[in-house]
């Protein structure tokens, strides 16, 4: 007798285990979940927390590899740890750093998505991820994979928006994004209460105070940018809500999916922007 193979699939909304052919999930009701559209290894990494986390952190290491490699001979070297293998500012303009000088010299203003993903220092995006790292899975769980990258994203944009409007001249680096899981987790611990709403808010209410010591002890630090970051995410975390409140519904994973894929084409456009500027200068 021949035996039949039943392929199944994890649903690309809850994740539960059904057949390929189900035309609605019995469990959450999507429609048609097996769907190449739906059920493909972009949806199921940007469902998986721990995915898109790594996604982060190597293209934060893929750029700061490539503002190295474009900065030549102009790389940093100093006895100062802060600014050890530092990248040219000439490479990091090319690729994407931002401030009043970028933005209002050469209109550049994907530079408050692209600043996101420099950083001036091995150091510099060593502290960033270890952070992000840090805080990832407690944002997973209270707000969702696809809220996450939200926070990240918008929450990023909005720090550096707040750092260009108070002057900054110059500036780069994840701890604006980072800072908007901050400010979001500061929300949740806040509004959700309770015995671990009080230890969450408590947490990270530490780790804020310890962010801007360290930013007004250490030269250089923005903490118009953090500020802004941390403002974003409080923002963010109460328009977006929390699992407790509401689950991640299509319209996060609309954005979502917006937000990963505005970052990709700001990304790319960074490249070619610092690789045409190369060629036409060595032209």
């Amino acid at each position: 007798m021949k035996q039949v193979k039943r392929n199944s699939i994890l649903c690309p909304n809850c994740r539960k285990l059904i057949s390929a052919d189900e035309r609605i999930c019995p469990y959450c009701s999507m429609l048609r979940p097996g769907s190449a559209l739906k059920n493909n290894p972009v949806i199921r990494n940007m469902a998986d927390a721990r995915q898109v986390t790594l996604a982060v952190i190597w293209i934060n290491a893929v750029m700061y590899v490539i503002s190295l490699l474009v900065s030549g001979p102009g790389i940093g070297f100093s006895m100062n740890p802060l600014e050890t293998l530092s990248p040219s500012s000439e490479s990091l303009i090319l690729l994407g750093a931002t401030g009043t000088y970028p933005i209002n010299t050469f209109g550049l203003w994907w530079t408050l998505l692209s600043a996101n993903y420099l950083h001036g220092s091995v150091l510099h995006i060593l502290f960033n991820m270890l952070m992000f790292w840090q805080l990832t899975p407690l944002v997973a769980r209270e707000y969702g994979p696809y809220r996450m990258v939200i926070l990240y994203t918008l929450g990023g944009i909005a720090g550096f928006a707040v750092s260009y409007a108070a002057g900054v001249t110059f500036t780069i680096g994840a701890s604006a994004a980072v800072c908007s899981l901050v400010g979001s987790l500061l929300y949740f611990g806040k509004s959700r209460g309770g015995l671990y709403g009080q230890a969450v808010y408590k947490q990270i209410s530490g780790w804020v105070i310890s962010l801007f010591l360290f930013g007004f002890l250490v030269p250089g630090i923005n903490n118009w940018g953090h500020g802004g970051g941390i403002l974003g995410g409080i923002i963010l975390g109460r328009l977006l809500g929390y699992n407790d409140i509401l689950k991640e519904k299509s319209v996060h994973k609309t954005l979502a999916f917006l937000c990963a894929g505005g970052t990709i084409l700001v990304l790319v456009w960074a490249l070619i922007h610092a690789g045409l500027y190369t060629f036409l200068r060595g032209a």
